[in-house]
């Protein structure tokens, strides 16, 4: 899938006027059909199955439906599961973009990623209340870069209680599997199944803190793909099942060097040290060098977030690279503005370009995670900052660096929220 692209100066940007604020609409039932027809092809081709366990007399009734996200097929999935019963979908604001009409028309309702959007719950109420249809939302509001949970925004059990509806959670299996972030948009031959059930009753929210609610959704968010492969003999054996590996492996565990790691093949191999493991058909890595260091890709994983955190706590912790940089403000393109560089410290995010003309600052504590991705509407990985008036989308010129600066960007909201409250 591409996006819309223009080149434009930014002087011109920013000039741009910005769209206005409109309120959800209620899906086309042709569209959803169309949707529904369109997802068929993928469905079949994995054997998709659903379990749905939700109580008899909440079938049809608005809720707020969550769901883990680990690839495209999570929205066909769902428009298979939710057939009978029209729903909205909180999306990125760049899913918009070239096609705002039909979107809307789809039922969604545009969000900017790890951004602050105070009108985002009064488009959810509208949604359930005055449109009377579910509303689809990952709380994640990203992709598994290594198949387990990531983080949740705190306090979403306040969400929860505001809005007072049931809340059905959709656990999906298989879909991560298939079609792993990092691997270059190859699928694999898996099987894909969603387990459909309430989590929440009204009732519930009325009589759960914020707190246990929280407590409910982290439980229901705990997941590790690789396990549940390895767990039930689920085969890969697609000869490029390493492609990509090093986007979220990316520093080697036995001469620690970074940006050095390179995933082809079946296996992923360090290019400074030569030590290489193979990733086997179970998902398990097999060290080819020597005695390994891990035989779990998301326990290598941790282990590189333990290893930028310990940075941060020496205050050696720096991401400086070039960059590209397209800018978001509005749905008709995004705009190519010229290149530029890309700072990152424990002050937070730097970045200027366009001759000097832009110079945008994002501290530590402007959110609990970025926006980041691999592949980008297959222009490539990326790195998104920004605020309510214009996203910066930045290719970084520097290799595997995504994965690890949202580990920063996480690491040090942390910090900061902890010092904040002493």
């Amino acid at each position: 899938m591409k996006i819309k692209t223009k080149p434009l100066s930014y002087e011109e940007v920013l000039a741009l006027p910005r769209p206005a604020r409109k309120p959800p609409r209620r899906p086309s039932p042709l569209l959803r059909a169309v949707v529904r027809l369109a997802s068929a092809g993928d469905l079949k081709a994995t054997h998709f199955t659903y379990t749905d366990r939700r109580p008899a007399e909440i079938v049809g009734r608005p809720s707020l439906i969550l769901m883990n996200h680990s690839s495209f097929i999570d929205l066909e999935m769902v428009s298979r599961i939710f057939r009978a019963e029209p729903y909205g979908i909180v999306c990125t604001s760049d899913g918009f973009v070239g096609k705002e009409g039909l979107m809307r028309s789809i039922g969604c309702i545009p969000t900017r990623k790890f951004v602050t959007d105070v009108s985002l719950v009064g488009d959810i109420r509208y949604a359930l209340r005055e449109l009377g249809i579910h509303v689809l939302m990952y709380p994640e509001a990203s992709y598994s870069f290594d198949g387990t949970a990531t983080p949740l925004p705190r306090r979403l059990g306040v969400l929860l209680k505001r809005l007072g509806v049931p809340v059905v959670m959709v656990k999906t299996t298989g879909a991560f599997t298939r079609d792993p972030l990092y691997n270059c948009l190859q699928k694999r031959q898996v099987d894909v199944s969603a387990d459909v059930y309430q989590l929440f009753s009204p009732e519930d929210l009325q009589t759960k803190s914020p707190a246990e609610l929280d407590e409910a959704l982290d439980r229901a968010f705990t997941f590790d793909h690789f396990a549940w492969q390895r767990e039930n003999g689920i085969e890969i054996t697609e000869p490029f099942r390493s492609d990509g590996l090093n986007r979220i492996l990316f520093q080697c565990p036995h001469c620690l060097a970074r940006g050095q790691m390179e995933g082809k093949g079946t296996a992923i191999t360090c290019g400074h040290c030569g030590a290489s493991y193979e990733l086997d058909t179970l998902g398990r890595l097999v060290c080819r060098t020597g005695e390994g260091k891990f035989d779990h890709v998301p326990d290598w994983y941790a282990w590189e977030r333990r290893q930028m955190a310990a940075e941060i706590e020496a205050s050696a912790y720096l991401l400086d690279t070039d960059v590209d940089i397209g800018m978001m403000v509005d749905y008709k393109a995004i705009y190519m503005v010229g290149g530029g560089h890309l700072r990152h410290d424990a002050t937070g995010f730097h970045l200027t370009g366009c001759g000097g003309k832009l110079d945008y600052r994002q501290g530590p504590e402007a959110c609990y995670s970025v926006y980041s991705d691999y592949y980008w509407y297959e222009i490539g990985d990326v790195i998104c900052i920004g605020n309510g008036d214009a996203l910066y989308y930045c290719f970084p010129a520097e290799k595997d660096v995504v994965a690890r600066t949202r580990m920063a960007v996480e690491e040090l909201y942390r910090r900061t929220r902890q010092r904040r409250r002493g």
